[in-house]
């Protein structure tokens, strides 16, 4: 990692893939560009499907440079085949995955994809504790929402913006009905509406909780705005 100056951060708009953004800032390596990929369908291997057409607010509110691209497919070497040439017309030194939570095939199917291009792939967080990452990143200041959801126990989280207090129930939660306190394994996703090292804070003004199933669903934004760091808002 000694020779990393600009860096590439594969960007869902979650809790792992903002974390990533603050490893790289503390680093004082140069951000060249988030990528976010936006699938049109529920079942990809690789990708984040809810609110992942909001990172572009999230990137205007980080100052950075974004790129979304679109995927249909759901195969892992397809999928990663789409970043490879996302990130071979604009070069990096390398690019970071979100934290902790991922599953083997996705960091390992973007690394053999983008190995012919030199480019490091790695995890900004690996083998560190999942649970008490998002903890920390809760009293820290990020402000996280559940965006999706797969697993008992689960579905009454939609929408819900996670807190010091409330987080204590979603690790009682996760005892009882046995997922992962952070998500690990793809329990939920998440979308960060605001963090420290935000100059501004995205606010969802039209939400609707889709359910897909008894243990399923997602969120769908109809009206998302940026807002001075200084209102105080409640979801």
């Amino acid at each position: 990692m000694a020779d990393i100056k600009n860096v590439a951060v594969l960007f869902s708009g979650g809790k792992d893939s903002t974390y990533a953004v603050e490893y790289c800032l503390e680093r004082g390596w140069n951000i060249k560009y988030l990528l976010s990929v936006k699938p049109t369908r529920k079942d990809c291997y690789l990708f984040h499907y809810a609110t992942v057409e909001h990172t572009s607010l999230q990137a205007e509110a980080l100052g950075l440079k974004h790129r979304i691209i679109s995927c249909s497919v759901a195969d892992p070497e397809q999928e990663a085949a789409l970043v490879k040439k996302a990130v071979a017309q604009e070069p990096v030194d390398a690019v970071l995955l979100g934290g902790v939570g991922l599953q083997v095939t996705q960091i390992q199917s973007i690394q053999k994809a983008l190995l012919p291009l030199g480019i490091e792939v790695f995890a900004s967080h690996g083998g560190e504790d999942h649970g008490a990452l998002v903890e920390d990143r809760i009293l820290k200041g990020y402000k996280i929402m559940i965006t999706q959801v797969a697993g008992d126990g689960l579905k009454n989280w939609l929408g819900k913006i996670l807190t010091k207090d409330n987080f204590k129930q979603l690790q009682q939660d996760s005892v009882l009905y046995g997922f992962h306190s952070g998500g690990e394994g793809g329990s939920y996703d998440s979308y960060v509406l605001d963090a420290p090292f935000f100059k501004q804070q995205v606010h969802f003004q039209e939400l609707e909780v889709i359910r897909d199933g008894e243990c399923t669903g997602h969120v769908e934004i109809q009206k998302s705005v940026l807002l001075p760091k200084q209102i105080t808002l409640t979801q």
